[in-house]
């Protein structure tokens, strides 16, 4: 999925409940045109949904994403999107979010990447990988009112973007499966703070998704 990196020496910057709830709090005061689209506000979510009870904390300024694991160095399991994305953060929490047990506790969640120019099947298994976490991202990107584009991530020789509606159909499906059977309890409770924050007020089984709303 993506290019490991160094791990960045950055110790988490413990935020207490109640400066993170303060934050948030701050936030939901806004409207859901005010709000602002900013990483440093998905950092302050996450925090107050996950930092105490799954020892996790969100960093931006990484020239790739990467995820830590917690180890001796750092006691605390380290999620870092790229530079101040906020749909690089988007997309890296939606990883964290569905990943088991036991990839939380592999670097990179045990991903592997593979450079462009893959073989057919090489962006099958991509795509296979990609399908819930791009899923998930649109989920959250409809709950803070932020655009959301699906990536291939992947171009042909002759530098085109290969045909993607198939895979945006695959999307499409794990959305709705969602909705019918529930997120994970992680990714529910992302949704619901994020919700709070930016003013959606629809809830995720009433939602509506379908293609043509990824076409580009």
């Amino acid at each position: 999925m993506r290019f490991v990196r160094a791990p960045i020496s950055t110790s988490c910057k413990k935020v207490s409940r109640t400066e993170a709830s303060g934050s948030v709090l701050r936030q939901t005061q806004l409207t859901p045109s005010v709000a602002p689209h900013h990483a440093s506000v998905l950092e302050q979510i996450f925090a107050q949904c996950f930092e105490d009870r799954w020892n996790t904390c969100l960093y931006g300024g990484a020239d790739e994403p990467y995820y830590q694991p917690a180890n001796s160095i750092r006691p605390t399991h380290s999620l870092f999107y790229r530079e101040d994305f906020f749909a690089s953060a988007l997309h890296e929490i939606a990883h964290w979010c569905i990943a088991g047990s036991e990839r939380r506790l592999l670097p990179d969640f045990g991903y592997w990447y593979a450079p462009e120019g893959r073989s057919a099947q090489e962006q099958a298994n991509f795509e296979a990988a990609e399908c819930k976490p791009q899923a998930l991202e649109w989920i959250f990107s409809r709950a803070c009112n932020y655009p959301f584009r699906p990536s291939i991530d992947n171009f042909q020789d002759n530098g085109e973007v290969p045909d993607t509606r198939a895979f945006r159909e695959r999307i499409v499906e794990q959305v709705i499966r969602w909705q019918c059977a529930g997120l994970p309890e992680r990714a529910m409770t992302f949704f619901t703070a994020l919700s709070g924050v930016y003013g959606n007020t629809v809830s995720f089984p009433a939602l509506k998704f379908h293609a043509s709303q990824l076409d580009s």
